[in-house]
């Protein structure tokens, strides 16, 4: 959910591009292997970044917004995407399966506790993580909310979207025999779990360009063509979580544990006009939770990458950087 238009004039609020200081891919069984990176102050302080999706893989952009010299950066790809083997794979993975992973991580580079910086997918994995693991978590870092509801799912699967983007949600829609249409998750399982590569990179490509097309607020309604090993990827991971309700019942919902995280401080950076993830979730979340502050950017859709959005994240963690170090 992270791929748009609009990057170049974003990069003016970015620090400046970097490399990490450690890459390792690590086993977190199950016959999976995690790609992990670090960036920035080796003794700094720690920050997670989970990206979004699932599926979407981290990227070197992602290392920008935070102050190398004040933040140990850690990045990683969620199973079965990005550089994480194998490529893909919906095998043993699950959220719970990626709770676990991040817990692996911050044991294994023997962080006590950490700054979780996530958005869309990412802000609900970092919401699930939080609740988890509570006292592993410094403060939450959140974008474009998703707190894995039907409600949601419906949104922008079954025609609410499409509502807004009618010539692009045809274009999704039709691929889809009309008997099929009232469940547009499910019909696209089926091709995307089809065995056969040919179908299931054309019906990838267009879950991808769905959603590509929408995450920018200066979106022309084009999602371009994404090359076929990523879109493999984020659609079969995607469609593999929405599918099972992103493997969480209802005493597991993000809303009905927000107690869990009350003491956690937070701030949550929202698109006005989000299109994949509207803005009533942050509202809802943030309404629930008195340590949480929703900054709504007026001119903004949903992508990491929309200049207003990026402003707001950086400016948050430059803030929340020098107060932690004001503090020692």
């Amino acid at each position: 959910m992270d791929k748009a238009s609009g990057q170049k004039s974003a990069v003016a609020y970015l620090y400046p591009p970097i490399d990490p200081f450690e890459q390792q891919m690590l086993d977190a069984g199950d016959g999976h292997k995690i790609y992990v990176e670090q960036c920035g102050n080796p003794d700094g302080l720690p920050v997670v970044v989970l990206h979004g999706g699932p599926g979407g893989g981290c990227s070197p952009m992602m290392r920008r917004f935070f102050d190398p010299e004040i933040y140990r950066i850690i990045l990683f790809d969620q199973r079965g995407c990005g550089r994480s083997r194998p490529h893909a794979s919906v095998e043993n993975n699950t959220t719970w399966h990626l709770v676990s992973d991040i817990e692996l991580i911050r044991e294994k580079l023997g962080v006590s506790d950490w700054i979780v910086f996530g958005g869309s997918w990412g802000a609900t994995l970092s919401l699930i993580y939080a609740q988890a693991h509570p006292t592993s978590v410094l403060h939450l870092v959140l974008r474009g909310v998703f707190l894995s509801t039907q409600r949601e799912l419906d949104w922008f699967y079954q025609g609410g979207a499409g509502a807004f983007w009618p010539e692009v949600w045809k274009s999704f829609e039709d691929l889809i025999p009309e008997m099929e249409r009232h469940d547009m998750i499910a019909a696209y399982h089926n091709r995307l779990f089809s065995g056969d590569a040919m179908i299931e990179t054309k019906y990838a490509r267009a879950w991808a360009g769905w959603e590509n097309a929408l995450a920018s607020i200066d979106s022309q309604g084009v999602g371009g063509t994404s090359p076929a090993e990523y879109a493999r990827a984020f659609a079969r991971l995607e469609n593999h979580y929405f599918t099972n309700k992103c493997f969480l019942n209802a005493e597991q919902q993000i809303l009905t544990n927000v107690a869990k995280i009350a003491h956690i401080p937070a701030i949550i950076v929202q698109g006005r006009f989000d299109m994949i993830c509207p803005p009533l979730s942050a509202h809802t979340l943030a309404s629930n939770w008195p340590k949480c502050r929703l900054v709504m950017v007026a001119k903004a859709g949903h992508a990491l990458s929309e200049p207003g959005i990026t402003a707001e994240l950086v400016r948050a963690m430059d803030v929340l950087g020098a107060s932690k170090v004001a503090e020692k």
